[in-house]
């Protein structure tokens, strides 16, 4: 027999914590006192990553409850994995039942309203009292078990996933340096890499103008920063495509399939690799192999990973952008084409394994968003043992 689902107030079944960001002198790199959130920084993945330490924390999120950033952006939603400081950018929500992982699904199906409820001028944001007063519709706990054992069956596939290319990844660039750092021959050339790709800058039209941005997938993909690592090594999504007029208006240069894109400003040293025809804003530089050129994509991500980019600033300042030419004149090692074809035999089934899994997670994913508002609004119900 189905369970009746009742109408409650978030805050009625839910504990909502404000965040609260200490001083920055407590802040650290080196791992003193509990991993620090300001805001989560995961997008997309169930569990956060942190770089940043506090040995003062105010305000602590325990393992296993739900993290909600609740300033710009709002609604990214992550679980904790430890115990967390979190800053004032995030908020802690516990479920009075008990079922924590029914909460993360629920949050994720309510976070449109969630960010109707944004207040706040340049900054989007909400606050305890607009949380707490969220209307949602709940089945009964053996329910709520039964639909977050569904929905994380496939986050459990997708993670897994993730981990697997990360390993993988680590095991690719480990091989480049060996072979190309650690042991490399002492005759080994470098050549410049404007020598050897044509390097590209891309461009955005007049944002004043919305005809040229749309969210069409049959438009030209339109890469910004944020949607650099979303996807892995290889980009697939992104949240804005330009019209073909604003190509040909504003002469918005083409980046081929499988050519290694790179940000240079602001945030530095994100890589990915196109999988189609796409186009990129003025941050991101694009590098497109010369025409008799013996190097491959993935070398070039691979070198461009296990770059020190802060070697091209000066000592006394952190590198916040670089410039075209400081790229073109980026020394590259420059095998013989015996070697190069050498490694490239090594470390082809790594990338093919990783766009294998990549073309998993996109499956995996739109099941799991598909089936996500359908469970949680009772339009499919889950069988009750």
């Amino acid at each position: 027999m189905m369970n009746k689902w009742k109408k409650y107030k978030l805050g009625d079944i839910s504990e909502i914590n404000m965040g609260q960001s200490p001083e920055s002198k407590y802040y650290n790199l080196i791992g003193e006192g509990l991993p620090f959130l300001q805001g989560n920084r995961t997008f997309g993945l169930r569990y956060p990553s942190f770089d940043t330490y506090c040995s003062d924390p105010k305000k602590i999120a325990t393992q296993g409850e739900i993290l909600f950033s609740v300033r710009a952006p709002v609604g990214d939603i992550n679980i904790a994995t430890t115990n967390i400081c979190i800053g004032r950018g995030l908020a802690s929500f516990n479920s009075k039942s008990g079922n924590n992982n029914y909460l993360f699904y629920l949050l994720h199906f309510i976070k449109r309203n969630i960010i109707n409820a944004e207040s706040g001028t340049v900054f989007g944001s909400v606050n305890r009292n607009d949380l707490e007063n969220i209307d949602v519709l709940v089945p009964g706990n053996e329910e709520q078990i039964e639909i977050a054992e569904v929905l994380s069956s496939l986050d459990d596939k997708i993670d897994l996933l993730h981990r697997q290319n990360k390993t993988l990844e680590q095991i690719a660039e480990t091989l480049f340096r060996q072979w190309f750092v650690e042991e490399a021959e002492e005759s080994l050339e470098v050549d410049k890499l404007g020598n050897v790709f044509d390097i590209g800058i891309g461009r955005t039209p007049p944002r004043k103008e919305h005809q040229w941005f749309t969210t069409n997938p049959n438009d030209v993909k339109w890469i910004s920063i944020k949607d650099m690592g979303n996807d892995g090594i290889y980009l697939n999504s992104v949240s804005e495509y330009l019209t073909e007029d604003a190509i040909k208006n504003f002469n918005i240069p083409i980046i081929p399939e499988n050519t290694v894109v790179l940000s240079f400003k602001m945030t530095i040293g994100r890589l990915a690799i196109t999988t189609e025809r796409m186009l990129s804003n003025e941050a991101i530089a694009h590098f497109k192999k010369k025409e008799n050129s013996i190097f491959f994509p993935e070398f070039l991500y691979l070198f461009l990973k296990s770059y020190r980019f802060e070697q091209l600033g000066s000592t006394s300042s952190i590198v916040e952008s670089i410039n075209s030419q400081m790229i073109k004149d980026m020394e590259i090692p420059s095998p013989d084409a015996k070697r190069l074809r050498e490694f490239e035999i090594l470390i082809r089934p790594v990338f093919d394994k990783i766009k294998i899994n990549q073309t998993q997670i996109q499956t995996l994913t739109l099941l799991r968003d598909t089936l996500l508002p359908k469970l949680m609004s009772g339009d499919i119900r889950v069988e009750m043992v």
